[in-house]
């Protein structure tokens, strides 16, 4: 199905499914996970995108917690694996193992399963580990798959890689590389809780109550959701202006603005816009909504962009931060505002 189709009445069902389960994950997420609503948005929307996530965030903001939550309510299985400098590939990977057959007393080679082969793994200070273990996780998420020896062995369907950096301590760490953080659909921050949520945590985690999280969703119904998010129509209008803003941050291009020359070092690839127009058909789909608007788009832009773009030196020298240019550029980039009243003829679409 092209994206200009409309989508099935059981697609469209579907659709409302994902609406109401997006409302009950978020009732079950706040039995243990106080705030953070804006990073709980973001990882679903990378979850139904089929994509992978790098959240930052100082120690102690309920990341692990979070993550091992959200699994529960989507009754997935999950692995957290703590990167250290020492960890080897086949610690993450898994190994083949020689094992004496009882019965025959023959040696036989069996591939003994490592951490990555659950749905939802937890990458925990990804930036602590040296490259050749970092190269394994990269081949993991493209091609979920990992290779061990000369047998490729298939990774769990769906498969969602969230890891986490400190952004504090950087001694003694391996820096992810560009072509590795591209991988990544969002980078996501996690930040400290305003006061009351602060005091609702305190008094949650130093009581006796525990909570008991109930599934919303199973992986074939994440599967399914997967595929339809791909079939939600976007405008020709909104993906013009989807490239257009990412265009804007390579140098040299035709119609940049000056400052993203003086500010950047280098701007996003392709697979920026590719993760921008995805993300935006999640984010629709999970506001109850069968077409994508500008403000997906918009909303969406800084997660997508901010890991893509490399500043300059001056820039840096001048605290500007990555999300600062994204800011800038969607304030020169509006979409045009007589096209914009054409995203009025989906709800006609879907309402006939």
């Amino acid at each position: 199905m092209t994206s200009d189709q409309s989508l099935s009445v059981h697609e469209t069902a579907a659709v409302e499914k994902l609406a109401a389960a997006r409302e009950k994950i978020l009732q079950q997420l706040s039995r243990v996970i106080v705030g953070q609503h804006q990073v709980i948005e973001e990882l679903l929307i990378t979850l139904f995108s089929r994509g992978h996530c790098l959240l930052e965030g100082v120690p102690g903001l309920a990341k692990t917690l979070m993550i091992s939550t959200l699994s529960r309510t989507l009754n997935l299985s999950f692995s957290r694996i703590q990167f250290t400098p020492d960890l080897m590939p086949a610690d993450i990977t898994g190994t083949e193992i020689i094992e004496e057959n009882r019965a025959t007393g023959s040696r036989e080679h069996r591939f003994l399963p490592g951490p990555l082969f659950a749905n939802v793994i937890l990458a925990d200070e990804i930036n602590r580990t040296p490259p050749k273990t970092q190269a394994a996780l990269l081949e993991a998420m493209q091609e979920r798959q990992v290779t061990v020896g000369r047998i490729r062995h298939k990774l769990a369907d769906p498969f969602f890689v969230l890891a986490t950096q400190n952004p504090i301590e950087q001694e003694g760490t391996y820096p992810l590389p560009e072509a590795q953080q591209d991988r990544f659909m969002f980078k996501v921050f996690v930040k400290y809780p305003t006061f009351e949520e602060e005091l609702e945590v305190a008094r949650r985690t130093t009581g006796l109550g525990e909570e008991e999280i109930e599934p919303v969703l199973a992986a074939e119904d994440i599967l399914q959701l997967q595929r339809i998010v791909r079939s939600v129509p976007i405008s020709a209008h909104l993906m013009r202006y989807a490239l257009a803003l990412v265009r804007q941050t390579r140098m040299g291009e035709p119609g940049v603005p000056d400052f993203v020359g003086e500010q950047l070092a280098w701007g996003a690839g392709p697979r920026a816009v590719q993760f921008l127009v995805l993300g935006a058909k999640a984010r629709a789909l999970l506001h109850g909504r069968t077409h994508v608007t500008v403000e997906d788009i918009q909303v969406l832009a800084p997660p997508v962009l901010r890991h893509r773009l490399v500043l300059s030196f001056t820039a840096e020298s001048d605290g500007v931060c990555t999300d600062d240019v994204v800011r800038r550029i969607l304030s020169i980039t509006p979409p045009h505002e007589d096209e914009l009243t054409r995203d009025a003829r989906f709800q006609t679409i879907f309402a006939s």
